[in-house]
C-alpha cells in the first residue's frame, strides 16, 4: 500500500496558505455587485472553459435553485457554457475564441453584470467577452488564478486567486460560489444552512 499522507498534507497546506491570501474586501465588492442586480432583477452571465465550465454551471445552479427556492425576487444567473449545441454551433461556424460573446451580442442591459472564469486569465473566448461588456458599460467580476492576465486588469471586481496551481485556483473559485451563496442565503431566507 502506497503511503499518500504527505502529498495530502502539502496540497492541504497550499489551500490553507492561499486562502489566508485571498482580498476579503473583493470577494464583499463582488457580494454587492451581485445583490444589486439580484435587488433590480437584473441578469447575471457566468461563464468559464474546462472545469471552470463546471464552476460556472454550479453557481447557476446554487444561485438559480439553491436560494431562489426560496426567496419570491428569483435570481437571474445564465451559463453561457450550458447549452452544448449553442457552443459548438458557435464555435463550428464562427470560431470557438466567439462562444461567449457571441451569445451577450445584443442582450446586455443596463444593470447586467457578467462573472467571467479563467484560471490563467488570458482565455482568448472569456477575453472577448468582458471587452464587450465593458464596451457596453456592463460591471464585470472576474475569477482568475496564476497572475491573473489580462482578466484580472479588465475586471471591476477581481476575485484573484494567487496561486500557481490550477488545481487550488479551481478549488477557491468553487468556494467562492458556495461562501457567497451561503451569506445570502442567510441573509436573505434568514436561514443557517441550505438543506441536503
Amino acid at each position: 500500500m502506497m503511503d499518500y499522507t504527505d502529498a495530502i498534507k502539502d496540497y492541504i497546506e497550499l489551500e490553507k496558505m492561499t486562502f489566508d491570501r485571498l482580498d476579503v474586501n473583493a470577494i464583499n465588492e463582488a457580494m454587492n455587485l451581485i445583490m444589486q442586480a439580484y435587488e433590480g432583477r437584473h441578469t447575471i452571465y457566468i461563464f468559464g472553459n474546462g472545469g471552470s465550465s463546471a464552476t460556472a454551471s454550479h453557481w447557476q445552479n446554487d444561485f438559480n435553485k439553491g436560494i431562489s427556492e426560496y426567496v419570491d425576487n428569483k435570481f437571474r444567473f445564465q451559463c453561457l457554457n450550458d447549452n452544448v449545441a449553442t457552443v459548438m454551433a458557435i464555435a463550428n461556424d464562427i470560431g470557438f475564441e466567439e462562444v461567449f460573446r457571441f451569445q451577450l451580442r445584443g442582450k446586455l442591459e443596463e444593470g447586467d453584470i457578467v462573472v467571467a472564469i479563467s484560471g490563467s486569465g488570458n482565455s482568448k473566448n472569456v477575453l472577448n467577452a468582458v471587452e464587450y461588456a465593458k464596451e457596453c458599460g456592463n460591471k464585470v467580476i472576474g475569477m482568475t488564478g496564476y497572475d491573473g492576465g489580462r482578466l484580472k486588469a479588465l475586471s471591476d471586481v477581481s476575485l484573484h486567486v494567487p496561486v500557481m496551481s490550477m488545481q487550488t485556483t479551481e478549488d477557491i473559485h468553487m468556494v467562492f460560489d458556495h461562501l457567497i451563496m451561503s451569506i445570502f442565503y442567510k441573509t436573505l431566507c434568514g436561514k443557517e444552512h441550505l438543506r441536503g
